[in-house]
């Protein structure tokens, strides 16, 4: 039995790392709610973390936005 590959939207990505930053949850922890590896969490957030201010996809907020840039915590445990 192969087991699929499931696909997200960019929104559910976004929402996902919105959450991730705002609820200063582990990413451990937010992704099982979710039904996610960690792994596939962290990538999502690690992404946002690189791309320009100017990107299309980021957070909606601007707290997000600014706690998401200050925090070293969203990445527990691997660097």
């Amino acid at each position: 039995m192969e087991r699929q590959r499931r696909s997200f939207t960019e929104d559910y990505k976004r929402q996902a790392v919105e959450l991730v930053v705002s609820s200063r949850r582990s990413v451990t922890s937010l992704a099982k709610e979710l039904g996610l590896r960690d792994s596939v969490l962290r990538r999502w957030v690690d992404k946002v973390r690189q791309e320009p201010a100017s990107a299309a996809w980021r957070p909606t907020t601007q707290p997000v936005r600014r706690r998401l840039s200050q925090t070293d915590s969203i990445r527990p445990g691997r660097q």
